[in-house]
């Protein structure tokens, strides 16, 4: 198990919302599960499949996993594709999240946060709704679900940005994490 970085007051607060909502939202899971099994039941047992749940499971889906991503990059559960940072002491592994953060990260999800409000928006306003005659309406619903989730992810990143600082630069100045086991994976 790799050592943790160090906490700091901000940046367990930043976790505690993320971990709040992606904990609440990871009920949605559940709903999946039962939209999947009513429509395959419907589908299959009695025959008469339906548009509806089967765009509500796709949106379901959708929403569930935008909104606990940003739970996942909290407990640093999140797949990682660099071999060589594991073999790298913890300040260098720091240095090359925060830079990854800082440059990479953060700068895409602007972006893609900067454009998915105006396509939300646009949803909304044109009252957007599935082209199938039995799909269902309020798409903005959904599409405002993404640069929620987004934004979620970029709060976690923010967070595990000054947990990095707190490590290589001392400041934001680190704290005794809070007894109830929250932060890090086991992993």
């Amino acid at each position: 198990m790799a050592e943790p970085l160090p906490d700091n007051r901000l940046s367990l607060w930043l976790d505690r919302i993320v971990e709040a909502i992606g904990r609440l939202c990871s009920w949605l899971w559940l709903a999946v599960l039962v939209v999947v099994l009513t429509n395959v039941f419907s589908r299959f047992v009695l025959a008469a499949g339906s548009i509806a749940l089967e765009e509500l499971s796709w949106h379901l889906f959708g929403a569930a996993m935008m909104l606990t991503l940003g739970f996942a990059v909290v407990h640093d559960d999140h797949v990682r594709v660099d071999v060589l940072r594991e073999k790298f002491p913890l300040k260098v592994q720091a240095s090359i999240d925060l830079l990854g953060i800082v440059f990479l990260a953060l700068p895409i999800l602007y972006l893609m946060i900067a454009v998915l409000v105006p396509y939300t928006y646009t949803a909304w306003l044109y009252n957007e709704h599935s082209q199938a005659p039995s799909g269902l309406p309020y798409r903005f619903i959904f599409k405002g679900i993404l640069p929620l989730g987004l934004l979620l992810v970029a709060i976690a990143l923010c967070s595990r940005a000054l947990r990095c600082c707190t490590l290589l630069f001392r400041f934001p100045r680190a704290v005794q994490p809070p007894a109830d086991g929250r932060g890090q994976s086991q992993s």
